[in-house]
């Protein structure tokens, strides 16, 4: 065949370093997500809560503030209880997020038979998953324990000196918190695309994983009459370990307060722990399982 231009160039620019060149996954992932309307405008939704938390962190720490809005009462401190709850409101809307994001993530991949093409540059499975987990990460990061560790760094300043460091207690709490809401919800999200192609019914799969866990656990409860069914309520196990990482009373029984059954007692915190990291390493486990590259024959 006859070349009539040779106007081709190899590429002579910079080359990046190979560790990071996963990262050019999330960049277009986040692009294209962002372009849509409908989830640009609920990431902005998510952050309504937190500007009226700000607000009453300002309210609380200013006397002329409250003069002005006519609060004689001195509001209630600002304590661990507050930030904990500022945490709960974000990862119930995380929630959400992961369900509509998520299921765009891999599957479109699998059911184009885009996989071998990824695997053929210079990318490792390994650097795939981490590619796309990173969306979700940096998704979840923002409207999770980056907008709530802000609510704390904005009490800390107008608290005054030495409240920082005797609340050092509740960062961890938050950046602890949030790194296992995220991981879960990663792992799973991911999980799920991988294993059903329709986005309607992944996301339907990952809300009903949730539910039917809390259904089972109550299920179990019901005939039984002990809380180890439980263990596959996830909501309940996050919301054992949360309290634990924030330093909150355990005296105080979260199956009462969630569940509204008197003398109930909870689960053990380590039971949690390990249903949490079980539920995570088989996400793991089926994601390993469903990306594999298989040959194509046409």
């Amino acid at each position: 065949m006859a070349v009539y231009k040779r106007a081709y160039r190899p590429y002579e620019g910079p080359l990046t370093a190979e560790r990071w060149r996963f990262l050019v996954l999330p960049r277009y992932a986040l692009q294209e997500i962002f372009e849509s309307r409908v989830i640009l405008a609920f990431v902005v939704l998510c952050f309504v809560p937190f500007l009226a938390e700000a607000a009453a962190i300002y309210v609380a720490n200013s006397g002329a503030a409250r003069a002005v809005l006519g609060i004689s009462e001195a509001p209630r401190a600002v304590e661990r209880e507050f930030f904990f709850m500022a945490l709960v409101v974000q990862g119930f809307l995380s929630f959400f997020l992961t369900a509509w994001v998520a299921p765009v993530l891999v599957s479109p991949d699998l059911v184009n038979g885009a996989l071998p093409l990824y695997l053929s540059r210079p990318f490792t499975r390994l650097e795939y998953v981490l590619g796309k987990a990173a969306v979700l990460v940096a998704l979840l990061s923002l409207i999770t324990w980056v907008p709530v560790l802000t609510l704390w760094l904005l009490q800390a300043g107008l608290a005054g000196r030495g409240w920082m460091s005797s609340h050092l207690r509740q960062a961890f709490g938050i950046t602890t918190g949030a790194a296992i809401w995220i991981a879960l919800l990663t792992l799973l999200g991911l999980a799920v695309s991988a294993w059903i192609r329709w986005r309607v019914v992944a996301s339907g799969a990952l809300v009903g994983i949730f539910f039917m866990g809390s259904a089972f656990g109550e299920a179990w409860y019901a005939l039984i009459g002990n809380s180890w069914g439980r263990v596959g309520n996830f909501t309940y196990l996050i919301g054992l370990v949360w309290r634990s990482v924030f330093g909150l009373a355990l005296h105080r029984s979260l199956s009462r307060e969630m569940f509204d059954e008197p003398g109930a007692t909870d689960l053990p915190l380590w039971a949690a722990w390990a249903a949490l990291l079980a539920a995570c390493a088989l996400s793991g486990w089926l994601l390993e399982r469903r990306l594999q590259a298989r040959e194509v024959v046409s």
